[in-house]
């Protein structure tokens, strides 16, 4: 533990006192100072000016990285016969109806992301509370109710990040490896600014993005320039 110690002192030091960085030297002095002993992700947290209590003020969405994640997701897909079959051809982990609603139900979730046709919805919709604070209940506005399973398989494979603004108006994700080149994680920081931007709600009123941090995911984080994230 003295050992984590020094590491996790080591890391403070170089962050004191950096603040409102670009995305660049935030990345850099991230990778720089990521020593733990294991691929850590990249996150990233956006405080908005927003209440999600409000429907107007709701910040919801979902974002293709151009260079993924870097992190394997296992996709759930209730759906029958030839959707069923469409959803195992493109590499769904786990394929059912009601079978798979009594899986979840019995407690056993072993996916990060569940989509399903809109027949299915009936079925997906008595599982709202337990798939609902998981962030996992299929949604038409996400892509993730919808008739193309293969696409919407793929693109969750691929990479593709769903958001959503928590009570306090924050938006929070992981972006990538911190392994992952310098170039390839400003992508991704730009990228998924750029769509929680486009999500702005029609209820929002004042400063929209007020604040952007990076961090790895044990060390420490620094806040960026909003003006430089938000720069295509």
């Amino acid at each position: 533990m003295a050992k984590l110690g020094k590491r996790t002192r080591a890391a403070r030091e170089a962050f004191a006192g950096k603040e409102n960085l670009s995305v660049a030297e935030a990345v850099a002095l991230i990778k720089g100072n990521s020593n733990a002993k294991f691929d850590e992700t990249l996150e990233i947290a956006m405080n908005l000016g927003v209440d999600p209590r409000h429907a107007d003020q709701m910040v919801r969405g979902v974002v293709g990285l151009p260079n993924g994640t870097g992190k394997t997701v296992r996709v759930a897909v209730f759906a029958r016969g030839p959707k069923a079959d469409e959803a195992k051809a493109a590499g769904a982990d786990v394929v059912g109806a009601e079978d798979l609603m009594e899986t979840v139900q019995g407690g056993t979730i072993d996916f990060d992301r569940c989509i399903a046709t809109p027949d299915m919805m009936p079925i997906v919709g008595r599982l709202g509370k337990v798939l609902g604070p998981r962030n996992l209940m299929p949604n038409p506005k996400v892509g993730t109710v919808t008739m193309d399973i293969k696409e919407a398989v793929e693109a969750a494979k691929g990479g593709q990040v769903q958001f959503k603004a928590e009570k306090a108006g924050v938006v929070h994700a992981g972006i990538g490896k911190v392994s992952f080149d310098e170039a390839k994680l400003i992508e991704n920081v730009k990228a998924f600014v750029d769509a929680v931007a486009k999500a702005k709600p029609t209820g929002a009123k004042g400063t929209y993005m007020k604040k952007i941090a990076l961090s790895s995911t044990m060390g420490p984080g620094v806040s960026v320039s909003v003006e430089d994230a938000s720069a295509q």
